[in-house]
């Protein structure tokens, strides 16, 4: 009776009959969620599930029967659009957002720029070569891609149907299949009331400003509307696969497994010698966080089912709520990797945590946490000084500077762009190595998108190549190029566009010459980087980053320190900064 009068007091709060746009499904799911977490024996977490089943219900048939334009713009970001499930990324909006794309294939005739950028030669060339469609593991997923397998299927496209699928193993599956584009319906690690729409070109890599402005403004343009010559009148959004002609089925794990094995001559990883190695030490343990993620399905494909008893997945199973965490690369995520690790026998332990889309990946060896932001960098200077590779590092201007120390060394160059992966373009296929300090990375001879399981099956290279854990070849790198602490955070703002970029624009009374007090004492700005908001970097190298995000409405922050103790330091000066410009209370 207590779960019922719960229940009943948080629909009547929260939920209007009959109306899906006054009602807020997600204020009571993450409620439910939190109280079927604390359930105490299995028929009290039994009626919280089925209680927050029957809100999933009512938010499907929002999905389904929403018409008309989202509550806030389709807006095309660094890593696509994210929007709330229901209210913002529905069957509609997801159809009309698959139309503007096909829109761009027939203007590429009079802008020779996008057509370059697209990279076909002309929309019958586009339906012929076709699109990579998946999902990740958000509710509804499935009917959001149905809504776009028929809209490319009523248009003539040919669809390679990858299911439920990480975004690395999609990409590979354009280069393989040669596809034209690919449709991912993903957030990525954004919370589970967030549903998102991922697109790629033929390059299979994030697209660029020249794409993604056209899609932001024909969405807009059809959704204002509410028709598009590729939007044919009374489609059936929910028609199954089955009764579509041209939709095939895609393996995308396999096309991942055949571009690795291809590339080898040029990033240098045997994939079939390293899974073997895996195999024969019996002195080696991985475990993955799948965080109930797209990486569940095929994680073990990737290890062509290897020594199943020391590859151990966590939160494996199927959950649309992510057990009510945020489902991200984490320090509060990865304990759970950290305590599987400690209690396994073996010498060597390999412990990663991915994002559910799979583009996402954080390590540790049980003992120490390793960032992408170090990653990386033991990346490159593996590929080139183990594996004999040469060639440049690519690292967002957001990343650690440990990369730019480890590339000096070895007189290489650094390609260091603003953030989002689709601005490494102008070096790939010549850095060896590329990666952002949101636990991004791909390597040459790969996707031009990031990938989890190159990072995943690159780690396991290292600690089977060097005879030695994560951690101990981080103490190494560190000892020879010096010692690296960065940081980061975000805080949510009001403000937006104009208005956000004037009140930003206060911080450029900090420059070159000029003081800011960290941890009391005075430090003097050296350089100052502005590709991407506001980089400082002062006379000891470690540096203040602020920019605005590109997706979400928050002022992003990131610091390096050079000693341990001051990065904290360095946080609390970059929260002052923002509370000067008044961002931040």
């Amino acid at each position: 009776m207590k779960i019922n009068s719960a229940v009943q007091t948080l629909t009547e709060a929260h939920i209007v009959a009959g109306n899906h746009a006054a009602s807020d499904y997600f204020t009571v799911i993450k409620q439910l969620v939190a109280h079927r977490n604390k359930a105490t024996d299995p028929d009290e977490f039994r009626r919280w599930q089925e209680a927050l089943d029957r809100v999933y219900l009512l938010l499907r048939d929002e999905i389904i029967t929403t018409a008309g334009p989202p509550r806030s713009p389709v807006k095309f970001g660094t890593s696509g659009w994210r929007g709330l499930l229901g209210k913002e990324i529905n069957l509609h909006t997801v159809a009309c957002v698959t139309a503007a794309i096909l829109s761009l294939y027939r203007e590429m005739d009079n802008d020779p720029a996008l057509r370059e950028a697209l990279g076909v030669v002309d929309f019958d060339q586009m339906r012929r070569r076709g699109c990579v469609l998946g999902f990740d593991n958000r509710f509804g997923g499935e009917l959001l891609a149905l809504s776009a397998v028929n809209v490319l299927a009523a248009n003539g496209v040919t669809v390679l149907y990858a299911g439920e699928a990480t975004t690395g193993t999609l990409s590979a599956s354009v280069l393989i299949r040669k596809a034209a584009f690919s449709i991912n319906l993903t957030p990525s690690h954004n919370p589970l009331e967030y549903g998102g729409f991922k697109y790629n070109a033929a390059d299979a890599g994030p697209a660029p400003s020249i794409i993604t402005d056209k899609i932001t403004r024909n969405a807009g343009e059809i959704l204002t509307a509410g028709a598009s010559p590729f939007l044919p009148a009374g489609l059936d959004r929910q028609r199954p696969l089955a009764g579509l002609a041209g939709v095939h089925r895609e393996d995308s794990p396999a096309s991942w497994q055949k571009l690795v094995r291809d590339n080898r001559h040029l990033h240098g990883i045997d994939y079939d010698g390293v899974l073997a190695g895996f195999a024969a030490s019996g002195n080696l343990a991985v475990v993955v966080d799948c965080v109930h993620g797209a990486a569940r399905r095929s994680i073990r494909d990737i290890f062509n089912g290897q020594a199943r008893e020391r590859l151990v997945i966590l939160r494996g199973e199927e959950d649309v709520t992510f057990g009510g965490i945020a489902p991200e690369p984490s320090s509060a995520n990865m304990r759970p990797v950290m305590d599987a690790l400690r209690r396994r026998p073996e010498r060597f332990k390999l412990g990663a945590i991915i994002d559910p889309d799979g583009d996402r990946i954080r390590f540790t060896d049980g003992e120490t946490e390793i960032s992408m932001n170090q990653f990386g960098a033991m990346a490159y200077h593996f590929l080139h000084e183990i594996k004999g590779k040469r060639g440049m590092v690519a690292k967002t201007v957001a990343s650690s500077n440990l990369a730019n120390a480890v590339a000096a060394a070895l007189q290489e160059k650094v390609f260091e762009p603003r953030v989002g992966f689709k601005e490494f373009k102008p070096v790939i296929g010549r850095a060896l190595v590329y990666f952002e300090e949101s636990d991004g990375i791909s390597v040459i001879g790969h996707t031009p998108e990031k990938d989890a399981y190159i990072g995943l099956l690159l780690a396991l290279d290292m600690v089977l190549a060097l005879g030695k854990n994560l951690g101990d070849y981080l103490v190494e790198i560190e000892g020879l190029y010096g010692s690296y602490y960065p940081a980061r955070d975000g805080v949510e703002v009001s403000l937006r566009g104009a208005e956000l970029l004037a009140a930003l624009a206060g911080l450029e009374k900090y420059g070159v010459g000029s003081s800011i007090p960290v941890g009391g004492r005075p430090r003097t700005i050296r350089q100052v980087i502005t590709i991407d908001g506001r980089k400082m970097i002062f006379e000891d190298n470690s540096w203040i980053m602020i920019r605005p995000s590109g997706t979400e409405p928050k002022v992003r922050f990131y610091v390096e320190a050079r000693d341990r103790t001051e990065t904290g330091q360095l946080v609390e000066t970059a929260k002052s900064m923002l509370a000067e410009i008044g961002l931040l209370s």
